[in-house]
């Protein structure tokens, strides 16, 4: 299979928006959760089984978010999800949230996962298995966002 981002489509609901009918900041973080579970499930690693399978945790170590485009109650977005690095014992996933009717980026965010055991809770490589499933949705952001339809300027 050929590297692509894992692709979700989702409206802004009435509770991902302020007083003033735009997306609230912290409303993309539920987009970018919706889209790596998706991811996770696409790559056959739900989380629902890939944490006791493994013996493992994937807590978040590093979060951020830029903001391009203001998104507002029912627009229609879209949410693509991809893996831009894979190390020793972490795992670095973009998110690329596309304003359908814009055309444009409404949003970008980047998470770095790091693997743990579960007792103690201590980093530990990332298991080879789980990281063979998870490579089919590495990428580039540049090979994402072109898969996605932008151009080099989003």
């Amino acid at each position: 299979m050929e590297p692509r981002p894992f692709v979700v489509d989702e409206r802004v609901r009435w509770s991902d928006v302020d007083f003033a009918g735009i997306i609230f900041y912290g409303a993309y973080f539920r987009f970018f959760e919706l889209g790596e579970m998706e991811l996770f499930r696409a790559a056959g690693l739900p989380y629902s089984e890939v944490f006791e399978r493994f013996d493992i945790w994937l807590p978040r170590v590093h979060l951020d978010c830029d903001f391009k485009y203001p998104a507002r109650l029912d627009d229609e977005l879209t949410v693509a999800a991809y893996f831009t690095r894979f190390g020793t014992s972490s795992i670095s996933i973009n998110f690329d949230v596309l304003h359908r009717g814009a055309r444009t980026l409404a949003a970008t965010g980047h998470v770095v996962l790091v693997c743990t055991g579960r007792d103690p809770i201590k980093p530990r490589p990332l298991p080879q298995e789980v990281r063979a499933l998870l490579e089919p949705f590495a990428m580039s952001e540049g090979a994402a966002r072109r898969f996605l339809g932008l151009g080099a300027e989003a």
